[in-house]
Order: structure tokens, then C-alpha cells, then sequence
């Protein structure tokens, strides 16, 4: 009798456990392709990583690389030709500022799954880059009343995004590190939800096609959100005693005056001095 009131005890339990997991994870009646900077950077971390201050030195022009991060462990990962077509919709929003050297889009190929920051060092110098947007992804079609929520680590936290039966729900997350100092120094999100319908299921093409305008639609979302994150850090690291920017031979644009502007604001002291002698 006492066997029989503990199993009705423990039912209620055990189905709280299963379902409250399963609310975490993707259910194998989603769709779904991810790749996770924090798995990539952080391969060990059960959470949002620590990051320390640390001293950073950024030279400008900066030269900046730009990456998907490599598949994570659940779902497939986004297709190559459509990773490259992204990146470069992003890039031919930042090329052009005066500040930027370079940007180079960098195949996935490169990024070793959980290779961490020593495998970021070896594509930056292969690719002579100073900095990295890495860009997490992840987008799950639901398919089923089921679960309908998963779970997305971001370099700064974890979110839980709900869905509704057929929708395409799509999160992109690009951190921008400093290699050298393995600093993060700003990050931004983008997001999109496409409604979905029974037809998305019952025709692969569609569902392609949802799946595909959920990944555009959530990179320009992110645009405008990683310009913005953009100018709060250049406002912020007027004051960041961590954050040091120095002007390379021949650049006399933003930062410091650098020791050239120096020389030559010398030389015309002296020469002031001079002209006002008797």
C-alpha cells in the first residue's frame, strides 16, 4: 500500500521533470540549425562565461574579420553559400567607415568546433585581422503542439523564445572580440519570427523558403542594432581606461593624436616661438 502511494506521489514529479526539460530542448518534431560562439570560445561552460576586464590595445584602421560560429551540437548547420551571402550584407554596412581598414568574411571552414580562442588566433593571423564578430545562430521550425520553446546561450545570458505551431523562429547574436586580449568588446542581437502555417510542413520547399527569410530577416534586424552597440562603444571607450586605441603609420583619423600629431604639434610650437622672438 505505502509502494503504491509513493509511485502516485512520484508520477506528478517525475512528468514536471520531463516536461519542464523538455520546454529546453529542441524536439525531434523541430527543425533546426544553430552554431553558438559560447561552444565554440567556451566548449567546457554549463553557463554564461565570465569575462575579465583586461587591458586592450586596438589599432585603426582596424582590421576586421567576420565568421558564423561553427554548428553547435543540435540541428544541422546553416548552409554555406547562405552564411556567405549574410556576412556579406553585413560587411557592406561597416566597410566604408573611416576607422575600418578591412573587413574579411571568413568561411566556416576555418573554425574548428569548440577549437576556443587558440583556433580564433590562428584565423586571425591567417586572415591578418585584429578583431572577429563571431555570429551565434540558431532557428527552429515547430512542427508540433509539443514543445514549442528552446533555449539560446548568447556570450551574455540564455533565452528562452516561445513559438507557436508552424512558426520559424530565428535568433542571431554577433559578439565582436578583441583576439589579441580575448575581449569582448560589444555585442548585438537580431531577431525574426515568421508565421507559419500548415503548409510549411506539408511542402519542404516552402519551409525552405520560410526557414531562409527568417535568417534575412533576423540579419537586418541585427544591422541597425550592431551599429548602435558600434557608437555606444566608441563613446565609451573615450572614458575606458581598459580600451587603448592607437592611429597606425600614416593614419591621422580617429583615437589618439598619436606620436607623429605629437612631433608635428611640437614643431609648430617651436616654430611660433621663434617667429614671436625680437
Amino acid at each position: 500500500m505505502h509502494a503504491r502511494r509513493l509511485v502516485l506521489l512520484l508520477i506528478p514529479l517525475l512528468f514536471a521533470q520531463l516536461t519542464g526539460c523538455a520546454s529546453l530542448w529542441h524536439n525531434q518534431d523541430t527543425h533546426a540549425q544553430s552554431g553558438s560562439a559560447v561552444e565554440y570560445l567556451f566548449p567546457d561552460a554549463k553557463q554564461s562565461p565570465a569575462l575579465a576586464p583586461g587591458m586592450t590595445t586596438l589599432p585603426v584602421p582596424v582590421k576586421v574579420g567576420i565568421a558564423f560560429a561553427p554548428p553547435g551540437q543540435w540541428g544541422a548547420g546553416l548552409p554555406e553559400q547562405q552564411k556567405t551571402l549574410l556576412l556579406e550584407k553585413v560587411k557592406g554596412n561597416f566597410a566604408s567607415l573611416p576607422y575600418v581598414g578591412k573587413i574579411e568574411v571568413i568561411p566556416s571552414s576555418y573554425l574548428r568546433a569548440k577549437g576556443g580562442f587558440a583556433n580564433l588566433e590562428q584565423v586571425a593571423r591567417m586572415f591578418d585581422v585584429d578583431v572577429v564578430a563571431l555570429v551565434s545562430y540558431d532557428q527552429v521550425q515547430f512542427v508540433d503542439n509539443g514543445v514549442l520553446s528552446m533555449l539560446y546561450w548568447t556570450i551574455v545570458g540564455a533565452y528562452v523564445i516561445q513559438g507557436d505551431r508552424y512558426d520559424v523562429q530565428t535568433m542571431v547574436d554577433a559578439a565582436v572580440f578583441d583576439v589579441a586580449s580575448h575581449k569582448l568588446l560589444f555585442r548585438a542581437p537580431g531577431t525574426s519570427r515568421i508565421k507559419g502555417s500548415s503548409t510549411l510542413v506539408n511542402f519542404s520547399e516552402a519551409s525552405r523558403d520560410a526557414r531562409s527569410a527568417g535568417f534575412n530577416a533576423a540579419v537586418d534586424d541585427l544591422i541597425p542594432n550592431l551599429k548602435g552597440e558600434l557608437e555606444r562603444f566608441r563613446a565609451r571607450i573615450k572614458t575606458d581606461s581598459t580600451v587603448q586605441v592607437v592611429n597606425r603609420p600614416g593614419y591621422s583619423g580617429g583615437g589618439g593624436i598619436g606620436l607623429g600629431g605629437v612631433l608635428i604639434a611640437a614643431g609648430l610650437l617651436i616654430l611660433i616661438g621663434l617667429s614671436r622672438r625680437p
